[in-house]
């Protein structure tokens, strides 16, 4: 998308071909790899194997969660990025497959520990989730959003959250499931909820009150969608970028839906999305769906 934009990465990888392949792919795209770790035992780099629909796009994950169930608090300096002085926003992802993170300790979640410290050197805080059953679900959310700046998920865990299912909902129950997260779990500046339709963000950035921000996806023509591995988090990374640039939200959720669509042509993961100026120019070849409060987020009719 942008490859002036300053990136650090903290993880833990296994000691084998994957890994290694993570840290070259990294080094080649300038991604500062100071706490990418490496387990001096045989516990295996986290994968996931991806079954597509070809005729769809829909897909299924079978993951190895591998060093990822090992990550913790300890591999997080920090002070090493308070001193770069170039970061402003902590992402931390997925919440619900990082098993270190996810623990709970005198009712806290290591994730709240991690976060709150990110909020004390400066850093805007950023989580996702990820689309998995846990019986901890709910429960993990709730002791972790309070230290959470801006939440980006999707309507089936946005339902795993709140234990309610939202897969054949309209805009308006989902607006009001992000206020929900935002009044009753303690989210600070925005939520932001995607779906097939589009997406919604409430806001209580620029106003003592939430405000509701909509964006519909783009009407994409037959044949343009080859896969819809990785779409959610392009669409994060999207919004992210706006956050990044400090662009209205009304821009970022725009910015989502570009990276989103742009990932879409490809069927894996990350070839698709170019760089920022592609992403936005799709805008002069598709149009928006329409975000009525009544409309299903899974109709797919303009």
């Amino acid at each position: 998308m942008d490859k002036n934009l300053p990136l650090s990465i903290v993880g833990l990888l296994g000691n084998d071909d994957n890994g290694q392949w993570l840290i070259d792919d990294c080094k080649k795209s300038n991604i500062d790899i100071n706490q990418l770790h490496t387990t001096d035992d045989k516990t295996p780099t986290s994968y996931t194997y991806v079954i597509s629909v070809e005729s769809t796009g829909r897909r299924t994950f079978f993951n190895q969660r591998g060093t990822n169930s090992l990550l913790n608090d300890t591999h997080f300096d920090f002070n090493y990025l308070a001193k770069k002085k170039n970061y402003n926003l902590f992402y931390l992802g997925y919440l619900t497959l990082l098993d270190g993170l996810d623990q709970i300790i005198n009712n806290e979640t290591v994730a709240s520990q991690v976060l709150k410290k990110a909020k004390e050197y400066g850093l805007e805080t950023i989580i996702d989730f990820v689309s998995v059953h846990n019986s901890l679900y709910s429960k993990i959310a709730q002791l972790t959003l309070p230290y959470v700046d801006h939440l980006i998920l999707n309507e089936i865990e946005t339902g795993l959250i709140l234990n309610q299912s939202f897969q054949q909902g309209t805009i308006e129950q989902i607006e009001q499931a992000a206020r929900i997260l935002m009044e009753n779990y303690g989210v600070q500046r925005t939520v932001t909820i995607h779906f097939d339709r589009g997406a919604i963000c409430v806001s209580r950035e620029n106003s003592s009150t939430i405000e509701s921000f909509y964006q519909g996806s783009f009407c994409l023509p037959n044949g343009y969608i080859k896969g819809a591995v990785g779409a959610g988090d392009a669409f994060a990374a999207g919004v992210i970028y706006g956050i990044y640039k400090k662009w209205s939200i009304q821009e970022r959720l725009f910015c989502g839906i570009c990276v989103a669509a742009m990932c879409l042509k490809d069927a894996t993961s990350y070839a698709g999305v170019g760089s920022i100026e592609e992403c936005l120019k799709l805008r002069e070849l598709f149009c928006c769906r329409t975000m009525e409060p009544t409309s299903f987020i899974t109709d797919t009719e303009n």
